[in-house]
């Protein structure tokens, strides 16, 4: 009898550390899925790997424009998506790509007549 208590406590041990790790596991991309899946845009792919400022700013813009499902003007959609990116990539990227990405929030503004 022991024995079998012993066995339903080690189960029950797996199956917590189990789910743990599943929901550790979920949790860890949410910004890629925002990222890939925004309600706010449909995103041009690999828009934030460019590496002229302008032509990110413009695709920003172009699918802030196209958008439909925004909640806001386009140019707080954009600008909104391009600082979450920077926000959430921020200590993985490289200091050139920030610097990129920092130059894209102000080419942003100027395209959208705010600088």
């Amino acid at each position: 009898m022991a024995a079998r208590a012993h066995a339903k406590t080690a189960r029950r041990r797996t199956t917590r550390r189990a789910k743990a790790t599943r929901k550790a596991n979920v949790g860890r991309r949410w910004s890629q899925r925002v990222t890939e899946r925004s309600d706010a845009l449909d995103l041009e792919r690999g828009v934030f790997t460019q590496k002229d400022p302008k032509r990110i700013a413009a695709s920003l813009k172009r699918s802030a424009e196209r958008s439909r499902r925004r909640k806001s003007d386009s140019y707080r959609s954009a600008m909104s998506m391009l600082t979450f990116y920077l926000n959430r990539a921020g200590k993985a990227l490289p200091a050139e790509r920030k610097k990129t990405l920092q130059r894209a929030k102000d080419e942003l503004r100027k395209q959208f007549g705010r600088a």
